[in-house]
This record gives C-alpha cells, sequence and structure tokens, in this order.
C-alpha cells in the first residue's frame, strides 16, 4: 500500500498566499497520482478470500492422505467447457482447486493460480529466480499440495518448495538429490514426500529436516498415510509401512516388481499397480498379498494410480484399457478401450469414472459398467489425473503452450 504526508508535497518561497494558489494545482495532480496507483491491482490473492482446504476441495494429488482418488465435490450431470488456458509449457502433474482459485503445475517450473471462476491468472510461482542463458527453470512433474496458508511440491532438480498462497512468494526451500515426481502428504505437522535420490523424506512445517528413511531405488509415488504411518511403494521392490512421526520402518513388504504407482488405501488394504502388469490388494497389517489382478492384454505397467470406493477399484493401464476391478474378489468388471497408453489416474464422483488418455481424449465412463457417458477430445495428450473440487473439473494436457481446462455448469 503507498502511504504519503504532508512533507512530501512540494515547498515553495512564495507569500502564503501565491503559495497557496501554486499548491492546489500541485496537490490536486498528487492526488490523482495516488487514487490511480491505489486502483492498480497488484497480482495477489485477498487473504480473506483464502478458504481452508474442505472436503468439497481437492488439496491435493489423489484428493485425501488415504489417495482413494474419490471427490467429495458433485460435478453436474452434463459438462460444459467453463474456460481454457495456456500456461506456455506441458502440463504432466494434476491441479488442485481450494475454494476460489486453481493451482496448476507446469514444466515451464511455474506454479501458476488461477481464479476457478474465469482461469484469469492471480499470480505466478518461479522455481528458480534467474534463469541462466542456454539453460531452463526446473519443472513440475509433482502436483501441488495445498494447506491453509501453504502450497507444497517438488521440482525435477530436487527441490522442494514451500510457497505464500496469498502472494504466491517463496517461503522456503529445501534440497534434494534427486528429481522429485512424488507429491507432499501434510499430517500432524510433518511433510512427507519421496525423491529420486532413494529417500523418503519427511520435513517440520518450517522447512527442516526431521528424518529421512532409505530405501533401494527412487522413491517415485505419493505417500498415503493412515493411522500414523504412511506407505510407500518404490523402485526396490518393496512396499513399505513407516511410522510418521519417528521414521522407523515397521514392515517390508516384497512384492517382487517395481512400483511406480502411488497406493490407495482403505482400511486394512491398500491397492496398487506394478510394473508386472498386475494390480495388488494387500492387507497392509497382515502383511500379505490378498488378491493379484492381472490383465489379458500382455505385458505393461501400471504407472496410474487406482481410484478406490466400497465395491470398485479402477486403475488406467499401459495396455491402452481402462480397467474396472472387483475390491472383494480381484476380479474383472469391466475394461475400457482407448487408442492409446492410459497414465492418467482415475477420479470417481457418485457412479462415474474421469480418467484422462494420451490419444488425447477426457473420458467419462460409468462406474458400474465402463461404459462411455461423455468424451472431450483435448488435442493433445493427457497424463495429468484430473481434479475434481468446488463443482469444476480441471485438467492440463502435453500440449506445448500448456492448455488447461475447466469443466462445469454454465
Amino acid at each position: 500500500m503507498v502511504t504519503f504526508s504532508h512533507s512530501m508535497i512540494p515547498r515553495t518561497n512564495l507569500p502564503t498566499e501565491a503559495q497557496g494558489l501554486q499548491l492546489k494545482p500541485l496537490i490536486t495532480l498528487w492526488l490523482v497520482f495516488i487514487t490511480i496507483l491505489t486502483l492498480i491491482q497488484i497480482p495477489q490473492v485477498n487473504a480473506e478470500e483464502v478458504r481452508v482446504p474442505s472436503k468439497q476441495s481437492w488439496s491435493s494429488f489423489r484428493h485425501d492422505l488415504h489417495q482413494t482418488g474419490v471427490a467429495s465435490s458433485d460435478l453436474p450431470e452434463k459438462l460444459e467447457k467453463l474456460w481454457e488456458v495456456s500456461l506456455g509449457d506441458q502440463i504432466l502433474a494434476t491441479a488442485a482447486i481450494v475454494g476460489d482459485y486453481v493451482y496448476v503445475p507446469c514444466l515451464s517450473g511455474e506454479l501458476v493460480c488461477l481464479k476457478r471462476s474465469n482461469g484469469e491468472k492471480v499470480w505466478a510461482y518461479k522455481s528458480v529466480e534467474k534463469v541462466d542463458a542456454n539453460s531452463f527453470a526446473p519443472g513440475f512433474k509433482s502436483s501441488p499440495t495445498v494447506t491453509s496458508d501453504a502450497i507444497y511440491l517438488g521440482d525435477e532438480e530436487g527441490v522442494f518448495h514451500a510457497i505464500d498462497r496469498n502472494s504466491g512468494k517463496g517461503l522456503w526451500k529445501f534440497e534434494t538429490q534427486g528429481e522429485i515426481y512424488s507429491s507432499a502428504a501434510v499430517t500432524n505437522g510433518r511433510i512427507l514426500f519421496g525423491s529420486y535420490d532413494n529417500n523418503l523424506y519427511c520435513l517440520n512445517m518450517d522447512g527442516t529436516l526431521a528424518w529421512k528413511f532409505a530405501t533401494q531405488g527412487y522413491v517415485h509415488c505419493a505417500p498415503a498415510v493412515v493411522d500414523g504411518v504412511t506407505f510407500i511403494a518404490g523402485c526396490d521392490e518393496h512396499l513399505r509401512t513407516i511410522d510418521v512421526m519417528t521414521g522407523e520402518e515397521r514392515s517390508a513388504l516384497k512384492l517382487e516388481t517395481y512400483l511406480i504407482a502411488s497406493p490407495a488405501v482403505i482400511g486394512d488394504i491398500l491397492y496398487v499397480g506394478t510394473y508386472a502388469s498386475e494390480v495388488v490388494a494387500v492387507d497392509w497389517r497382515k502383511q500379505s498379498v490378498v488378491w493379484r489382478y492381472q490383465s489379458a492384454n500382455g505385458d505393461f505397467p501400471f504407472h496410474s494410480s487406482a481410484a478406490v470406493v466400497d465395491n470398485m477399484v479402477v486403475v488406467g493401464g499401459r495396455d491402452k484399457y481402462v480397467h474396472g476391478i472387483f475390491r472383494d474378489s480381484g476380479k474383472k468388471a469391466w475394461t475400457f478401450p482407448t487408442r492409446q497408453k492410459v497414465d492418467s489416474s482415475p477420479v470417481i464422483v457418485g457412479d462415474r469414472v474421469f480418467i484422462g488418455s494420451n490419444e488425447g481424449n477426457l473420458y467419462e465412463l460409468g462406474l458400474a459398467d465402463g461404459a462411455e457417458r461423455w468424451k472431450f477430445n483435448a488435442g493433445k495428450p493427457i497424463s495429468a489425473a484430473p481434479a475434481v473440487g468446488e463443482g469444476v473439473l480441471v485438467v492440463g494436457i502435453e500440449s506445448r503452450d500448456g492448455k488447461v481446462f475447466c469443466f462445469g455448469k454454465k
């Protein structure tokens, strides 16, 4: 805010009456100048408008700490495109939607805050302050995690960022030694995320290290959290259960295959796709595999993270299919064919499933039968998962101009 005092008004040595006549136009000009300044909109969110994430929000990669991929917000029966914007580079990660704002991570190294109502840019945070010649800003491939006052995410050079929600200014940074794909889980004053330096990190809210846990491979997934423990499925072929407060390993189940996808947890059962063409259900308390689902479409990895509800597990595969699996038995409920790989993670909204494909289509499928209900062709691959919150669906695509689409009811 601009402030001024009478001492800032120019003085003269003219007689009092003449001085008054001289000052009047100067004062008028000065007041006009101040009025113009106050009308200039500084790109910043009004603190009073920043809402604490609620059940209606989509504040992290898979919506909640259990990473179920199930939205609490409703969507209109018929989706309409509300807006699209171009942010300048590809979007590989899922956006966040909290209150009146959408937060989009870009491969350009920008995290962009947009107005949910019309896509207008509010602020943009850059992963580095200055980009050297013949270089580039480290991009964001992890999804933002939004809390009441901050946003957390890592970049492709291994730096983890904390950003003020109001201003878009950096709060602090923490450096790891490997690329960060993992999206953060924030719980009980701790921030959890993985790095390609083979570690799971736990930070305090001020960005200092609480502990780190060394694995034997890249930690790509976002950690799920249940009952004071976190789960990581990594490239060391293990599913690990780790105490959030101490960093001590509770258990490690060898699955004999790489795991890229993030685990989803309901009760005692954890669901995750693997590199061995399987989706597995694991009783994490008993440390035993409940069932294994394998597609009939050959060998391929699951990069997509599963969405899980009471009776169904839904996941995309690199076999170009979306798979619906009965949660109790692990048997096939249905499959839906696309024309290219499906790395996008599904979102369940009531009896509907929303998922993208690398062919460029965003699909709405029936949860019970996998039947196509609606689709939108975005023109470029969609590997990011949709975000569904505050009554809208937002998804970014892998176009060089970084397009983001918002759907809802006009």
